[in-house]
């Protein structure tokens, strides 16, 4: 695959690391990724064995194999926690468990973790919940060492908070040091939420809000996802590349941008199928 084009874009796509964690890069690279997320765990239980040095050398030696960077690497947390919880307990169970992460990324080099903020579950106002997951993720960096927290932008389907950039910001302006903190954009989660990113007036507005809300050097990654919704509904359906309320236009201004350069840019599209088709398309923009 040619890179020639757009040789500052990291292109992946989030493979599964069933058989253990070193499966994953030896997967990115069959797809011709440049990039990849992957969970840390089976991301549907609580607690997993510890890795063996054996996994870490082998995860080491595969990234080098498949010359994939480990700063192009975006594990994402478990969907299962939720440190913005009114209940305490729940709180701190998630809490545990994402420090296991945060040293779980350290094991393997990496120096990102990408998560969902968190629900207020209608049993707290959403501010009440931000200063929860603020709190949570001071507590969380506290017990961690050269990993970044990176928050995800949602959609605002339910009782998720982190829909607006002044959202991801009040959250960010709680952390201790927030030096250890950065933001992932989800192009669907972005369309639901309600910011026009199809046209180039919206693409330019919409970076423009961030980078006054936010700012550029919190963007961290990014997750390049077609939607299956429309603009404003609030609804978090991913769609492939092209074939859903996008069009096409966004994805050439997306490669051609260089604020988005020398960060992980990761398809979650519904089809693994058609992620090595869906990474070449995007770099022969």
């Amino acid at each position: 695959m040619s890179y020639t084009k757009h040789p500052n874009k990291y292109i992946g796509a989030h493979v599964s690391a069933a058989g253990g964690v070193e499966e994953a890069p030896l997967r990115a690279g069959e797809l011709g990724a440049r990039a990849f997320a992957f969970f840390l765990k089976n991301q549907r239980q609580w607690q997993a064995k510890p890795y063996t040095e054996e996994q870490i050398d082998a995860f080491v030696a595969n990234c080098d194999q498949v010359g994939i960077k480990r700063e192009h690497i975006l594990p994402h947390a478990s969907y299962l926690y939720n440190i913005g919880n009114a209940d305490a307990t729940k709180r701190q169970r998630s809490r545990r468990a994402m420090i296991d992460e945060m040293h779980r990324c350290e094991q393997l080099g990496l120096s990102l973790l990408n998560f969902h903020p968190g629900s207020h579950l209608k049993e707290i106002s959403e501010e009440q919940c931000m200063e929860y997951i603020a709190a949570e993720m001071n507590a969380v960096l506290a017990e961690s060492e050269g990993v970044k927290l990176v928050l995800e932008n949602v959609a605002g389907q339910g009782t998720n908070v982190g829909y607006t950039f002044e959202q991801l910001a009040y959250i960010i302006s709680l952390i201790d040091d927030d030096s250890r903190v950065g933001v992932c954009i989800d192009t669907a989660h972005t369309l639901a939420a309600g910011y026009e990113i199809r046209t180039a007036d919206g693409y330019t507005a919409m970076w423009q809000a961030f980078d006054d809300i936010i700012g550029y050097d919190k963007l961290c990654a990014i997750h390049l996802n077609d939607s299956k919704k429309d603009l404003g509904t609030r609804v978090d359906r991913h769609e492939s590349i092209g074939k859903g309320f996008m069009g096409t236009d966004l994805f050439k201004m997306l490669m051609d941008d260089p604020h988005l350069d020398n960060i992980p840019i990761v398809l979650e599209t519904p089809v693994p199928e058609l992620w090595a088709e869906e990474i070449a398309y995007l770099y022969a923009l």
